[in-house]
């Protein structure tokens, strides 16, 4: 096994108060071992799966599998076709939260949604009247674009800009946005990918300011009693936690809601109802995931797609 750096022992004791539960979570990153692979369905699932499926656990929706392992679904045929979306499990776990929202929802924004599996999950499970998916990344757009189309997700619109220009623009306009926020990717390690840089401090300290900018830009633009969801795949406090806490503390408007299927996953580090996977648990490489609900009275502002228009639109799908 591979040692692991002071600062990955720094964060393991941040993390756990026990040797045991430390040692496996390092372990986990050090020496990842492969997980279940995971599909998320797009269009009607057929009467007999042509992968071996694991049985479902009690929060997952009915249009997800995780399969067996060795199964390779991105080679399938049916997977060019557009009728399911290869995911990590722990980005199912994250996007639970969205099953507990009412099922009419208006307009759904997603701000950070390449390569677009939350969009996808949000879709099948909301079917909103319209999703806007922005990447303010240019070379993430044709991904985007293109998982969007194979999954016939639509009616859609794929826009490019920061997220200053919507809450300037487009303020109280959407029931739902998703902030699955840019990160230091430190749950990479667990799929047995590189992160360079991931647990030191400047990395973690830019990537949680530039997460606080996102968020406090995104909550600008959730209609009152409207819903804030908040993600990442990455394990610092930093960047989960103390967002949260940071957030609640300058949007006394916005409540953090508690999930009671994902009660067992709450955060023992905080108060706040979010919740935390790790790669220890062998669901998936890890995830944070919290809602929040704009408590705020008011009126759903209209959304005007002439706005977008002028903003520049990347494409409606």
């Amino acid at each position: 096994m591979e040692k692991p750096s002071n600062l990955l022992l720094k964060l393991a004791r941040r993390l756990f108060e026990t040797p045991d539960k430390q040692e496996k979570f390092i372990e986990a990153l050090v020496a990842p071992q492969p997980f279940n692979p995971c599909i998320l369905w797009c269009q009607n699932q057929p009467e007999h799966s042509p992968f071996s499926v694991e049985s479902p656990l009690s929060w997952q929706p009915q249009f997800v599998d995780r399969l067996h392992l060795g199964e390779k679904p991105g080679q399938h045929p049916l997977h060019h076709q557009g009728y399911f979306y290869c995911l990590d499990f722990s980005s199912v776990f994250a996007a639970s939260i969205l099953l507990t929202l009412p099922q009419s929802v208006r307009l759904i924004f997603d701000m950070c949604a390449a390569p677009g599996g939350k969009s996808i999950f949000a879709w099948q499970a909301l079917q909103p009247e319209l999703i806007i998916c922005n990447e303010v990344i240019g070379k993430r757009l044709g991904m985007l674009i293109s998982n969007l189309k194979r999954c016939h997700i639509n009616p859609c619109i794929v826009v490019n800009r920061d997220s200053i220009i919507f809450a300037e623009n487009i303020p109280f306009s959407s029931n739902l946005v998703l902030v699955d926020a840019p990160c230091t990717g430190q749950s990479l390690l667990a799929k047995g990918a590189k992160a360079p840089g991931c647990f030191h401090p400047t990395a973690i300290n830019k990537s949680a300011n530039r997460q606080k900018r996102i968020i406090a830009n995104s909550a600008q633009i959730v209609a009152p009693q409207g819903y804030l969801a908040y993600m990442t795949c990455t394990y610092s406090p930093e960047e989960n936690e103390q967002v949260c806490e940071w957030f609640l503390s300058r949007f006394p408007q916005f409540q953090a809601m508690k999930i009671n299927h994902l009660q067992e996953y709450q955060s023992h580090l905080t108060t706040i109802p979010c919740y935390r996977l790790f790669p220890q648990d062998r669901l998936g490489a890890g995830a944070f995931t919290v809602l929040f609900k704009n408590s705020a009275d008011g009126e759903c502002k209209e959304f005007d797609q002439e706005i977008l228009q002028e903003l520049g639109v990347i494409q409606k799908l």
